[in-house]
This record gives C-alpha cells, sequence and structure tokens, in this order.
C-alpha cells in the first residue's frame, strides 16, 4: 500500500493545478491534479504535506487543513491512502515543477480539466464544505465503479 498527501491551494476562487506531463510511468500522466506526494520514512501527514508542496512549487504553507482521507483501490496500482488538504496562505514563490506544469485554475471551470472521475467527488465534497470525512473509491482501470462517503456507497457502476 502507498501512503500519499494531495494538496489544493487556493486562491481566491481558484486552485493551483498540477497538470502532469512531466514523469515517466506516472500514474497520474496528462492528468490535472492538486499537488502532493508519497510519504518518507518517519514522517507525518503534515510533514509529508509541507514538503512536497515545497518541493513541486516552492511554496512553504502557512495555513492548511486536513480535509479527509481518501482510499483509492484499483485492479491495476496498489492500494493508495491519501490524506486530503487545503491551503490558503503561503510564503514564497511560485517555481517551475518537475512532473507537469502548474497552473491557477478558477474553481468552477476546474471540472472541465481531465480529471480522474473520483477526484470530482473529493472536490464537490470540499466545496460543499463538508466536515472532515473518510471516502473510499473503487476504480477498475481508470472507471470509478464505486464510491462510499463515511461507510455509505454514494456511487455505483456496472
Amino acid at each position: 500500500m502507498k501512503l500519499t498527501t494531495l494538496c489544493y491551494i487556493e486562491r481566491e476562487n481558484e486552485y493551483l493545478m498540477l497538470h502532469r506531463i512531466s514523469k515517466e510511468n506516472d500514474a497520474n500522466k496528462d492528468k490535472w491534479i492538486g499537488v502532493g506526494g508519497k510519504f518518507e520514512s518517519g514522517e507525518s501527514p503534515d510533514d509529508c504535506l509541507l514538503r512536497e508542496v515545497k518541493e513541486e512549487t516552492g511554496l512553504s504553507l502557512t495555513s492548511y487543513r486536513f480535509r479527509g482521507m481518501v482510499t483509492f483501490v484499483s485492479d491495476v496500482w496498489e492500494t493508495e491512502y491519501m490524506c486530503l488538504y487545503t491551503a490558503d496562505s503561503w510564503n514564497g514563490v511560485m517555481g517551475e515543477c518537475k512532473e507537469g506544469v502548474l497552473q491557477w485554475v478558477k474553481k468552477e471551470e476546474i471540472s472541465k480539466l481531465n480529471l480522474w472521475e473520483g477526484d470530482k467527488v473529493f472536490l464537490r465534497l470540499l466545496a460543499e464544505e463538508q466536515p472532515f470525512f473518510s471516502l473510499k473509491l473503487v476504480y477498475e482501470g481508470e472507471a470509478l465503479k464505486e464510491a462510499w462517503l463515511d461507510g455509505n456507497e454514494i456511487k455505483r457502476h456496472e
């Protein structure tokens, strides 16, 4: 299993999005996601978040919220447990990202991007200011087959 963080950095009515086009053998190739990555040994979720955001953007977060835990189950990839954050304050100047292109995108335009279907579920939960949540997303290939919010099924495709 894999432990990761993902952060949506907010500015006015925008999120900082990463278009994943540069990394080799990338499960997120050509998708738009927030910024984050894998835990290193001994890191807490906050430690991983702060390090990954700094590595990918050059920004040092000064205000952030742990919003939920997302479990990805797939018939292709190993199970992933992702700590989901939002952030609204930082120091520093944004730099280049070696994994793709960083771009500020208006929140109402994000659904038009090439997103994982499950990302649309948790982006909606963030927009609705859902209290801390546990979300389980079950994929077959790139198709979302099931979604469970706090133990209750919210989506199923056959």
